[in-house]
């Protein structure tokens, strides 16, 4: 099912009546705590000078229980980025799943309202412009900075491949490369225009935010047409 699985679930009421051990739901809310503090820290300070002393520090753990579950900051921040994009993609599902949308336009319009809600409302959110720089063979580079802008992917788990199957089976868009590709493109603009609304205001230049709509939907229609023909 596209939806459950741009969710990130195989069921979209999934997770809530899952039981788990006591041990490892105190090892989930341990490292949930560790991944909120990361997020105040981000806020504060920004993702190229958090430590993960100031971590601890703001958890009220030892620098040891940072340890334990990352080998370094750069670790914390792909892994707070990975939650990140998990409340996303979850978000994206719900919102189209509640609101019906008639068309492929106004499902995108919603994840685009999400990503404009979680920037101001969700701590550290900005760290999806966070990922580990990587060399041509696929390792970490030695000496490099560990952040880079964002650059869309598009692996088989990636957002584009998730929303591409819910607009080809919910919208009847025609799948295959194609649709990715130019859901990437779309993206990659949307992704640009947003951070720029937000880099000097916490609540988002408006006029940005509106330009990311208009260019979005200016792509997309010429080639998919009108979204009342979708």
């Amino acid at each position: 099912m596209p939806l459950a699985k741009l969710a990130g679930t195989s069921d979209l009421g999934a997770g809530r009546a899952v039981r788990t051990e006591p041990i490892q739901q105190r090892s989930a809310e341990r490292l949930d705590a560790l991944l909120d503090s990361a997020a105040y820290v981000v806020d504060q300070v920004g993702f190229d000078r958090i430590t993960t002393a100031m971590i601890a520090d703001h958890a009220g753990a030892s620098i040891g229980t940072v340890y334990r579950y990352f080998p370094d900051r750069v670790a914390v921040l792909s892994a707070l980025r990975d939650r990140s994009m998990a409340r996303f993609r979850a978000r994206v599902a719900f919102d189209i799943q509640d609101s019906s949308p008639q068309n492929w336009w106004q499902a995108i319009d919603l994840a685009i309202t999400a990503f404009v809600d979680l920037y101001r409302t969700e701590p550290g959110f900005h760290i999806v412009h966070f990922t580990e720089r990587q060399s041509v063979a696929g390792g970490p580079v030695a000496g490099a900075d560990a952040e880079q802008e964002l650059v869309a992917h598009s692996g088989d788990d990636s957002f584009p491949v998730r929303l591409a199957a819910v607009l080809s089976d919910e919208f009847g868009l025609d799948g295959g490369p194609d649709l990715l590709f130019r859901l990437e493109v779309a993206i990659e603009i949307a992704d640009g225009l947003l951070s720029r609304a937000f880099r000097d205001d916490p609540d988002g230049d408006s006029r940005f935010i509106a330009e990311c709509r208009a260019v979005a939907h200016g792509y997309l229609v010429s080639y998919y047409g009108g979204p009342e023909t979708a």
